[in-house]
């Protein structure tokens, strides 16, 4: 952590929303990712695209970029964001029974996409649960975390790999 301040504090220890207000525009870009772990037949399943509610990854896509949008009704200090893109992409990890899935969230603004790619990532694996936990109510949602982000005053930032790496071993 660069900063010990908790921003969303004012000099009181009263939570408020922060004042981006003269804060710079620029182009932001936040890239976040997690996983979902189940059964073996479980992800049989969702690879073959027979899961009995339908087409679960291109269901969870598309909950995961409506889930972006919304991250301002849903976490209560966030700032509604104009977003600009947000990609989805799901890999299927046979080996270790798992689905991947990473967010990139894009604005032009004064305040970061961070929370738009954790939500997403969040509640794309959250539909993923949903959509098979008719056969299914072991599975475990894992490292969702911020992997990069890019723009701001803060400038460029990178999960450090080696943690990235560990988690997968978890």
């Amino acid at each position: 952590m660069t900063d010990s301040t908790l921003t969303h504090f004012d000099t009181t220890g009263q939570a408020h929303m922060v004042d981006v207000g003269q804060k710079s525009e620029t182009a932001r870009r936040a890239r976040a990712g997690g996983r979902i772990v189940m059964a073996p037949a479980t992800l049989a399943l969702i690879r073959d695209g027979s899961a009995h509610k339908g087409d679960v990854i291109g269901i969870a896509r598309i909950a995961a970029i409506q889930a972006s949008k919304r991250t301002g009704d849903l976490i209560p200090l966030c700032h509604p964001i104009a977003l600009t893109r947000v990609a989805v992409n799901f890999h299927i990890d046979a080996d270790a029974n798992a689905v991947d899935c990473e967010v990139i969230a894009e604005c032009h603004g004064k305040t970061g996409v961070e929370m738009e790619a954790l939500t997403a990532v969040s509640v794309g694996l959250l539909t993923i649960y949903d959509m098979c936990k008719a056969v299914d109510r072991g599975m475990c949602i894992e490292h969702v975390r911020l992997l990069e982000k890019m723009g701001g005053k803060s400038g460029h930032w990178v999960a450090d790999q080696a943690w990235t790496a560990r988690a997968k071993d978890l």
